[in-house]
């Protein structure tokens, strides 16, 4: 029981460490790019809302994040904190 308790952890530990959630990342997105591009590129958001036509979404907590505004599928606006 104790190899598979150091197998999980490290699996944990080793998909922590893979996030796409980088400033690398982060600054391949640009205005006009698709949904399916930003996903692809950061991964799927955390939540994301609908209001009036335009869809935001969120990626990241409360120590670091992106927030990206989709208008018609394609990017508007985004805007990154605390991202390395």
């Amino acid at each position: 029981m104790k190899i598979r308790t150091v197998m999980a952890m490290s699996l944990l530990l080793l998909t922590l460490g893979c996030s796409k959630l980088t400033l690398d990342n982060y600054n391949k997105i640009t205005t006009g790019m698709s949904y399916e591009e930003v996903t692809q590129l950061i991964g799927s958001p955390d939540a994301c809302d609908d209001v009036m036509g335009v869809r935001n979404c969120t990626w990241g907590d409360e120590k670091r994040s992106v927030s990206v505004s989709f208008l018609g599928g394609k990017v508007l606006l985004f805007s990154s904190s605390n991202l390395k």
